[in-house]
């Protein structure tokens, strides 16, 4: 079957490092942050109607919540977000301890559950007496609707890609550094995790493991920053689908649009180790139709 993909830039929107598109299902609309300008956008599933919110710190992440705003996850831990007053309330940073390090990439479980991990602002720190090396002191944590905070996993070098199978058995996780994707025994009744093994790698091809999302069919999306494509991969681990993308540095995906059938990308626009950004609409947001696939609705976090 011949699958005619049509690639569309949605928004202009020049970011820095855009990452974490969210499209809800309630507002019909699509949400997606600047991590590094420390900004919210939002727009319609066509791209009209764009809006801009701040946030004080860089934010590796954000969810809806029930009650209204959102989750965010920030430089300096979770907190919540109010959209009408710009205002944060601070619930906790489990890494306070660790300076370089800040949460990245966060989405919500079935059961309302904020899951997001930190990665190393200085992750080629050097060491007196292994030499230069990632560090690898960062972790996975759950953020619970009463807002208790748990870790998950630990020894990780950049917290990428959290989805889930449609069936809330596997939790797929890649630690975006060690260009590995891990899958997980998932407890959707507790939110625990068990079982940890290697699901796939990018060791044969560019880039690297950033934002992923999980459609109808269970197929794990992935953008693949530094490497200019979207990989679509099988529950097994075996690439089932490659789709080159006009931008090189893209960051993460999410279903969105009236019928979820729209891939909707971010993309980076900031230049790479002093390298100039050469790419017109670097930065921007894309929409990603006639993929024959829909995603599922994405949760919003029940605290």
């Amino acid at each position: 079957m011949t699958v005619m993909v049509d690639i569309r830039l949605l928004v202009d929107s020049h970011n820095h490092l855009g990452e974490g598109p969210l499209w809800d299902v309630e507002e019909q609309r699509l949400y997606w942050i600047d991590s590094s300008a420390a900004e919210i956008w939002s727009c319609t599933a066509d791209g009209a109607d764009v809006q801009l919110y701040y946030v004080p710190s860089h934010i590796g992440s954000m969810a809806l919540r029930e009650k209204g705003g959102a989750i965010l996850a920030l430089a300096n831990g979770f907190s919540l977000y109010d959209f009408k007053t710009q205002r944060l309330t601070h619930i906790g940073d489990p890494e306070a301890d660790e300076p370089e390090n800040r949460l990245n990439d966060g989405k919500v479980d079935r059961r309302g559950r904020f899951v997001a991990g930190y990665m190393s602002y200085d992750h080629d720190r050097q060491d007196a007496n292994r030499g230069q090396r990632p560090v690898r002191n960062a972790a996975l944590y759950s953020l619970d609707p009463d807002l208790t905070i748990t870790r998950l996993d630990s020894g990780i070098k950049c917290s990428n890609g959290p989805c889930w199978s449609p069936d809330n058995k596997t939790f797929y996780f890649a630690d975006s550094y060690d260009n590995i994707m891990y899958a997980y025994d998932y407890d959707i009744e507790t939110g625990g995790v068990s079982n940890r093994r290697v699901f796939t790698n990018t060791y044969d091809y560019p880039g690297t493991f950033d934002g992923s999302t999980v459609d109808a069919e269970g197929y794990i999306w992935n953008a693949h920053v530094f490497g200019g494509r979207l990989i679509r991969y099988a529950p097994d681990g075996s690439i089932d689908r490659m789709i080159p993308f006009p931008l090189r540095n893209l960051t993460s995906v999410m279903f969105g649009g009236p019928n979820l059938d729209i891939l909707y990308v971010t993309s980076m626009g900031r230049p790479i180790k002093g390298v100039p950004q050469r790419e017109t609409h670097a930065g921007g947001v894309y929409a990603v139709h006639g993929l024959g696939v829909k995603g599922l609705p994405e949760p919003r976090f029940a605290g």
